[in-house]
C-alpha cells in the first residue's frame, strides 16, 4: 500500500530545506524530486524501469491508486516541486539545465493549475478511462521477460478489482455532483465494458495475453508457467469479473438521468476547464474561436489540394469527402482473419521501408526496435491508432497499436498512419528523447508527462515530410491518404472547439467528416485533438525561418536533430531552441 501522507512529507521535507537546496546542485534537484514523484507512482516506476534492485522490485508488485485523494496528493507534491524549483538561479544555469528547469517549471505548473478542473475528467470512460488504462497497463507495460516479473504480474492482477472499485466510488462521487458524461458516451462505455467480461476468464486480456507472454519465457518451468495461468484466471473470474460488473450496474443507474449534450459548456466553469484543457495540451493562448477559424482555413486549403489530385485521376464526381469515402472503399481489406492478417503484414512492410527511406532525411535515430500490433477486439470500437515508447532498460520495443476495425480496415491513408505512429514520427522523437543522455532523467522518461503540441505535432510533420521527400510518388492514392490524414486534424479543431465552446451536437460533429468513436474520443478528453495541426504548423513556421536565414546553408537533417534533440518542449521553449541554434549558425 502506498502511504501518500508519508511520502508527500518526506519529499516536501527533501525538496523545500533550505540547508540541504544550498548544497545541491540543479542536477541533484532533477534527480531527487523526479525520484519522489516516480517512487509514488508504481505504474509509472514499472513503465519506465526507474529503480533497480529491491525497490523496484517493490513497486512492480503494485498498481497506481485509481482516486481522486491519489490525484490531489500529486498535485500537492507538484507544488512542492515548484517551491524547491524557485531556489536555484537560472541565470548560473548551464543552457540545458535552464531550458530543463523551464520545462519543470511549465510542467508542474500544469499540473497545479488542473487541481480545480480535476471532476471534469470522469474516472470510467471508453476511450481512456481505468477500465480502459488497467488493461493496457499489465497488458502492454509490464514487462515479462522473467519469473519475478510473471509472479509480480500476478500480484497486481490481485489489485485490479481494487483499483476498479476505487473508479467507481469516485464516479459515484462525481455522479451525485451531476458531473457525468453524455448518454452515447455511457453507452459506448457499457458496451465495451459488457464486451470485456463477455469472454470466459481463460479468454479475457488479462489471461490470454499474460500466458502468450509466458510461453516466451522458457527458462520459466511449465508446472511454474500452468500454476502461474491458473492463478490469473481465477483472479480475473473472482475479482476482476465483478468489480467490471459493478462498474457497468452504475453506469446503467446513471443511464435515464444523461442527455446528450457533449461539451463542457454545460458544466458550471466548463468554459474555464476548457480554457485550461486547450493550454495544456496546445501550450498556447489561443482561444477556442481562434483556434475554430484556424481549423476552418486548413480545411478549406487542403480540400482544395485533395480536389486537384482526385480530378488528376478522373475522380470527379461528387464532394471531395465523397470521393474519400469511394476511395476508401475501393482499397478495403476483406473484415475477416485473412484480412487483418494482411493488413498487419502491410503495415510491416511500411514500417521497414520507412525505415530504410528515413536514412536520407535524420542522421540520427533511435536504437530501439519498434513492432506493430492490434489492439484487443473488446477496444476495437473505441481506441484510436497509438504509440507506446520502449522502455529505457530495452525490455520493451516501441509498440504501435492499430485498431482493426471497419473504419481502418482500407488501404487508404494507411502508409500515413504507419509514419505518423512509429518511422519517422513518434518512434523517432519519443524513443530519441528517452535515450538522448544529455538530458535529465525526467525528461528522458517524460515524467510529469507529455507535450502533445510538440509530440503530435511532430508526428504530424513527420506524415508530410515523407510526401514532401517523394515517399507518394507514383501512387496518387497513398498521397490523397497523406492529405486526408491532415484534413483530419484540421476539421479536429473545428470539432473539438465546436464541441465544447459552440454546443455542437454528436451528430453536428459526424456530419463534418469524424468518425463516431473520435467524435466520442474528443468529448471526453477535450483539447488534446487540437494539438496535433498547431503543433506541426508551428514545426513548419520554425523550418521556414531556419530556410529563410541560413539560406544554401540550412540542412535538413541538422534542423531534425535541433528540433528532435531538444525532446519533449511547450511551443515557445522549442522556438526559443531553434532561435539559439540559428544565432549559433549565423555568426
Amino acid at each position: 500500500m502506498i502511504r501518500l501522507t508519508w511520502l508527500l512529507a518526506i519529499v516536501a521535507a527533501g525538496i523545500t530545506s533550505g540547508s540541504s537546496l544550498e548544497q545541491r546542485t540543479i542536477d541533484d534537484y532533477f534527480n531527487d524530486f523526479t525520484s519522489g514523484w516516480v517512487r509514488s507512482s508504481p505504474n509509472q516506476a514499472i513503465a519506465t524501469r526507474y529503480f533497480t534492485g529491491a525497490e523496484q522490485d517493490r513497486l512492480e508488485q503494485q498498481l497506481s491508486p485509481e482516486t481522486v485523494e491519489y490525484r490531489r496528493t500529486r498535485i500537492q507534491l507538484a507544488k512542492h516541486g515548484l517551491e524547491g524549483l524557485r531556489h536555484f538561479d537560472r541565470a548560473a544555469m548551464a543552457p540545458i539545465q535552464r531550458i530543463s528547469a523551464d520545462l519543470m517549471q511549465w510542467q508542474l505548473e500544469t499540473i497545479a493549475e488542473g487541481e480545480p478542473f480535476l471532476d471534469y475528467l470522469f474516472p470510467l470512460e471508453q476511450f481512456g478511462g481505468t477500465n480502459v488504462n488497467l488493461v493496457n497497463t499489465l497488458t502492454v507495460n509490464h514487462p515479462i521477460r522473467t519469473e519475478k516479473d510473471a509472479t509480480n504480474y500476478v500480484a497486481r492482477l490481485t489489485q485490479v478489482g481494487t483499483r476498479m472499485n476505487e473508479a467507481v466510488a469516485d464516479a459515484q462521487r462525481l455522479i451525485d455532483k451531476g458531473l457525468f458524461p453524455p448518454r452515447f458516451i455511457l453507452q459506448a462505455t457499457i458496451t465495451q465494458m459488457q464486451q470485456f467480461i463477455a469472454s470466459t476468464p481463460g479468454e479475457n486480456p488479462f489471461v490470454r495475453t499474460f500466458a502468450e507472454r509466458l510461453m516466451l519465457v522458457k527458462e520459466i518451468p511449465s508446472n511454474v508457467r500452468e500454476k502461474l495461468h491458473a492463478q490469473a484466471e481465477q483472479i480475473v473470474n473472482d475479482q476482476v469479473y465483478p468489480a467490471w460488473r459493478n462498474a457497468i450496474a452504475v453506469l446503467e443507474r446513471v443511464l435515464p438521468r444523461a442527455k446528450d449534450d457533449a461539451g463542457l459548456w454545460r458544466f458550471k466553469d466548463g468554459a474555464k476547464a476548457y480554457a485550461y484543457f486547450l493550454k495544456r495540451y496546445t501550450t498556447t493562448g489561443l482561444s477556442p474561436d481562434q483556434i475554430h477559424e484556424i481549423g476552418l482555413q486548413q480545411v478549406a486549403r487542403i480540400e482544395k489540394e485533395m480536389d486537384t489530385i482526385f480530378r488528376r485521376f478522373g475522380r470527379t464526381a461528387g464532394s471531395v469527402r465523397d470521393r474519400i469515402e469511394k476511395l476508401k472503399d475501393d482499397l478495403r481489406y476483406p473484415e475477416t482473419e485473412e484480412g487483418r492478417k494482411k493488413i498487419m503484414a502491410d503495415v510491416e512492410q511500411i514500417l521497414r521501408d520507412s525505415e530504410r527511406r528515413s536514412a536520407l532525411l535524420f542522421d540520427q535515430t533511435p536504437k530501439a526496435p519498434v513492432v506493430a500490433q492490434p489492439y484487443p477486439r473488446f477496444r476495437e470500437a473505441n481506441a484510436a491508432a497509438s504509440y507506446n515508447t520502449p522502455a529505457p532498460d530495452g525490455s520493451r520495443p516501441g509498440t504501435f497499436q492499430i485498431p482493426l476495425r471497419h473504419e481502418r480496415m482500407t488501404k487508404f491513408g494507411l502508409r500515413s498512419l504507419v509514419y505518423h505512429e512509429t518511422v519517422p514520427g513518434h518512434h523517432f522523437q519519443l524513443a530519441l528523447e528517452m535515450e538522448n543522455n544529455n538530458l535529465p532523467r525526467f525528461r528522458q522518461i517524460r515524467a510529469f508527462g507529455g507535450v502533445p503540441a510538440l509530440s503530435e505535432g511532430w508526428a504530424l510533420y513527420a506524415e508530410r515530410l515523407a510526401a514532401e521527400s517523394g515517399w507518394y510518388e507514383n501512387d496518387p492514392e497513398g498521397l490523397l491518404g497523406q492529405l486526408d490524414a491532415e484534413l483530419f486534424r484540421a476539421r479536429r479543431l473545428v470539432v473539438d472547439t465546436g464541441i465544447h465552446a459552440k454546443h455542437w451536437t454528436r451528430q453536428q460533429a459526424i456530419d463534418y467528416g469524424i468518425e463516431p468513436s473520435e467524435v466520442e474520443r474528443y468529448v471526453v478528453y477535450p483539447g488534446q485533438a487540437c494539438a496535433y495541426m498547431l503543433g506541426e504548423l508551428k514545426i513548419i513556421e520554425l523550418r521556414e525561418k531556419a530556410q529563410k536565414t541560413l539560406r544554401q546553408n540550412f540542412a535538413l537533417q541538422q534542423f531534425h536533430n535541433v528540433v528532435l534533440g531538444a525532446g519533449t518542449l511547450p511551443l515557445d521553449l522549442l522556438q526559443r531552441q531553434v532561435d539559439s541554434y540559428l544565432r549559433t549558425r549565423s555568426r
